[in-house]
């Protein structure tokens, strides 16, 4: 198993310099990762260092909160594509869920969706420790319906990361022709290797050298 080829190798600190995004492309190209996943702001950046080499730009969206308009969301993913983003991890409007209004959440994700189709990929966040294990089936479904690529387990902003747990009942539900991404605390190969074995077939992650070195 190569893990390297699983990772998204993430910096999304409100405090990342234009020098930590160099360096984390540069630690992308070394290590063979999947992508680079960065602030919005960042994505042309990244695009630009990365124009000659294999890793996919990444970027999320209505980020951490999921709480920003469906316009808004919509939006940042257009330009983001048109800055270079290959791949957009929204956030789900977790607010939205927990007041159940699910047509709201659809159209949300349907929106960001539409706007990607046939240009990026497209990952769900569902922050899964704020979710009931009722709530993330929903939302894994409603993803899957909606036509996302993968649902991701977590921001890494909230309370809690990715659990094997999680991962596994995502897996379950979303079947494997879905993408399922695990992503907070994953910071050591035996984590990447849990997450893994959980489900996941993709890792975020800003440990990604540590991880990739723990397997050499």
């Amino acid at each position: 198993m190569d893990y390297g080829a699983l990772i998204d190798h993430t910096i999304l600190a409100p405090q990342a310099t234009k020098e930590q995004v160099e360096q984390l492309c540069k630690e992308a190209m070394k290590y063979g990762f999947h992508s680079v996943c960065v602030n919005s702001s960042f994505v042309y950046y990244c695009a630009r260092l990365l124009k000659d080499s294999d890793v996919a730009v990444c970027t999320v969206i209505g980020f951490p909160l999921g709480a920003m308009s469906t316009a808004g969301k919509a939006a940042e993913a257009e330009q983001a594509i048109r800055d270079g983003a290959a791949e957009l991890d929204m956030v789900i409007h977790i607010g939205m869920i927990k007041s159940g209004d699910w047509e709201y959440v659809k159209q949300d994700i349907s929106s960001v969706v539409e706007t990607a189709k046939g240009r990026a990929k497209v990952k769900v966040i569902l922050e899964t420790c704020l979710l009931t294990d009722e709530e993330k089936i929903k939302a894994c479904r409603i993803c899957r319906e909606c036509g996302a690529d993968f649902v991701k387990t977590s921001t890494g902003f909230s309370k809690g990361g990715a659990t094997t747990e999680d991962v596994a009942l995502m897996r379950r539900t979303v079947g494997h022709d879905m993408g399922v991404k695990a992503s907070g605390g994953i910071r050591t190969l035996e984590d990447a290797r849990a997450m893994v074995e959980a489900g996941a077939n993709r890792l975020g992650t800003s440990s990604g050298a540590a991880i990739v070195q723990g397997q050499e």
